[in-house]
């Protein structure tokens, strides 16, 4: 998110999804000879490719909403909506949650809200944002933290022996639909060559994230492991702190604390 972020303030958000869904592709099919004896269904070619239209929507609204920022409210608000999505999808699906697990799912909820909040309103140029530049921000950071919660939701919903099938295809989805918009748009989809380095780190970094979720869902409830990857604000809170100068509230520090409790409870009682 930070990197992607960093990203977007660069370029426009359309080439800075592009450059970054593009990198992590890349790295994913370098791999691809890995995967050789996956089995895939027709279900999985589905849900991959569902999983790629709603992870394009949503990572293209957060880099949008992470440009216009503060980073250390959109993030945290993206999340809150991407742990209710699959939280409320894995209980429909008939997951059982013990009750130490369930309030480590509430501490995470709230550790969520408490990052988003005491954020300072001026970027690292000083340059404060009106109060409607922040609503729309957050407003983006809504919508496009339901659409990462369907990510979630499609990926966890492929088997095991397609292993890291479903991601190519999500992600080449992705790339295509972008692509397509550029042209149809007739907007630049390139980025500067300065932003080429945190591109290619964030799409890296992105893709590994994915398989990881992707391996992790496939063992694990969908509503405790969703809960435990949307706790990433945290480290994008305290990059924004670090390399941006945005001021770290008292709450924020909180939330901090109370996303480190609430991993310790649902991993002890998952």
């Amino acid at each position: 998110d930070f990197l992607g972020g960093t990203v977007a303030k660069r370029a426009s958000t359309l080439a800075a999804v592009v450059a970054t869904q593009g990198a992590g592709l890349a790295l994913l099919l370098v791999g691809s000879p890995l995967m050789l004896d996956a089995v895939v269904t027709p279900n999985d070619l589905l849900f991959g490719a569902l999983a790629g239209l709603t992870g394009s929507v949503g990572v293209a609204l957060l880099y949008r909403g992470l440009a216009m920022g503060p980073m250390s409210v959109v993030a945290p608000i993206t999340a809150v909506c991407a742990v209710v999505i699959p939280l409320i999808a894995g209980l429909l699906f008939g997951e059982q949650l013990t009750p130490l697990a369930a309030l480590g799912v509430a501490l995470a909820i709230a550790a969520v809200v408490l990052l988003g909040q005491d954020a300072s309103s001026a970027d690292d140029t000083g340059v404060p944002r009106t109060a409607g530049h922040v609503a729309q921000a957050v407003r983006i950071a809504l919508a496009s933290g339901v659409a990462i919660g369907g990510f979630f939701v499609c990926l966890g919903r492929t088997a095991a022996p397609a292993g890291l099938w479903p991601l190519a295809v999500s992600r080449s989805v992705s790339v295509t639909v972008f692509l397509a918009v550029a042209w149809l748009t007739r907007q630049p989809w390139k980025v500067p060559v300065a932003a080429l380095p945190p591109a290619i780190a964030c799409g890296g970094l992105d893709m590994v994230a994915n398989a990881l979720y992707l391996a992790a869902v496939r063992q694990g409830q969908l509503s405790l492991i969703a809960t435990l990857a949307s706790l990433y604000p945290a480290s994008t809170v305290l990059l924004a702190r670090l390399v941006l100068g945005e001021r770290l509230g008292r709450l924020q520090l909180v939330g901090v604390a109370a996303a480190v409790a609430a991993t310790v409870l649902i991993v002890a009682n998952s």
